[in-house]
């Protein structure tokens, strides 16, 4: 009896952790807003992959172009569709390599450079 007691708090406790709700990092209003504004199939395409890692898979990989607009945005998680456009145009103004800003290269209908 002492051992299917215990069998049940273990049972209980493994399906607690396992109904726990998982903490989600997406900012999907990011991307909403990149292809508002650029409207580059590609990105639709890529999703998160146009600033992070391994095609987005990889988070804590971030893109020249990605590092620029967090920078822009100034916080993390921004909600705001406004600042985010503002976020937008002020890394369209940053470097992104050859003379040429990353605005430059989006309007050519390109992504930046992928996070290595």
């Amino acid at each position: 009896m002492k051992n299917l007691m215990l069998g049940m708090a273990a049972i209980a406790v493994v399906g607690f952790f396992a109904a726990a709700p998982q903490q989600a990092e997406a900012r999907p209003q990011y991307l909403k807003g990149f292809i508002a504004k650029y409207d580059i199939a590609e990105a639709k395409e890529k999703k998160c992959g146009v600033c992070h890692g391994e095609g987005g898979k990889n988070k804590k990989m971030v893109s020249d172009y990605g590092k620029a607009l967090g920078k822009a945005l100034g916080k993390k998680n921004v909600k705001s569709a406004d600042d985010i456009a503002s976020g937008l145009d002020e890394a369209a103004k940053a470097d992104a390599g050859d003379g040429k800003t990353f605005g430059d290269v989006l309007k050519s209908g390109k992504l930046p450079a992928a996070a290595e």
